[in-house]
C-alpha cells in the first residue's frame, strides 16, 4: 500500500486543473486527470451535467446469481482493493498496468481510458504483458509490474477470477490491486469512458 500512496501523492501534486465553485470535480482540488493511452493523452473528468443519469445495463440493481453474485471485498489473500482515486494514480504510473478483464463485448461498449484489455479467460496466459518472463516452467514474475484489474462492478466475477488465476500462475498477489467498483461505480461517478 506504500507504493500506491506515493503514486497517489504524485497525482495530487500533478493535478492540471482545480475545480471552481459549481464544477463537478473528482475532488475539490482535482477537476481532471490526464492519462497516456495508445491513442495519445486522454483527460479523465466527471460529466458536468448535474442531471446526468446512469442508463441501460449500468442502472440495473439486481441480476441472477450465479453468474452475478456479490463479490468479496478481496478476491485473494495479499491483493489490495482500491477505489477510484487510487486507480487514477495507477493510470498515471508508467510502471503500472490497469487491466480491463472483461470479455470483448463489454470492453467494446466502453472502458476506462488507459486500461489494457486482457479478458479474464486469458489473464493467466498473458503474464508476459505484465512484466513476467516466460521460462521452461511457466512464468518468472520476479519483475512483475503493479497491476490493477477491474470488470463490471461489485457483482462481476471476471476480475476476481482473473486475479486468482494469475496468482496460481505465479503472479505475486502483493503486486495486484482490485478495483471492485468496476465500470458500474466508474459510470455512476460520471467519469470518462472510452467509446
Amino acid at each position: 500500500m506504500k507504493r500506491i500512496a506515493l503514486t497517489f501523492a504524485a497525482v495530487l501534486a500533478a493535478a492540471p486543473v482545480v475545480a471552481e465553485e459549481g464544477e463537478v470535480g473528482i475532488r475539490p482540488d482535482i477537476l481532471s486527470v490526464t492519462v497516456q493511452t495508445e491513442s495519445g493523452p486522454i483527460e479523465i473528468e466527471r460529466i458536468q451535467d448535474t442531471e446526468n443519469r446512469i442508463q441501460g445495463d449500468w442502472a440495473k440493481t439486481s441480476r441472477n446469481c450465479p453468474n452475478f453474485c456479490v463479490q468479496p471485498m478481496s478476491p485473494a489473500p495479499g491483493v489490495t482493493t482500491i477505489g477510484e482515486l487510487e486507480l487514477l494514480a495507477l493510470l498515471q504510473d508508467e510502471d503500472a498496468v490497469v487491466v480491463d478483464s472483461r470479455v470483448a463485448r463489454w470492453f467494446d461498449d466502453g472502458a476506462i481510458p488507459g486500461a489494457v484489455h486482457i479478458p479474464y479467460t486469458e489473464a493467466a496466459d498473458r503474464l508476459d504483458e505484465l512484466g513476467c518472463e516466460i521460462d521452461f516452467e511457466g512464468f518468472d514474475c520476479a519483475n512483475a509490474k503493479p497491476v490493477a484489474l477491474y470488470c463490471n462492478g461489485n457483482w462481476c466475477g471476471q476480475s476476481p477470477t482473473a486475479i486468482r488465476r494469475m496468482i496460481e500462475a505465479g503472479y505475486p498477489a502483493e503486486k495486484i490491486y482490485y478495483y471492485r467498483g468496476g465500470m458500474q461505480a466508474w459510470r455512476m461517478l460520471g467519469l470518462t469512458v472510452t467509446q
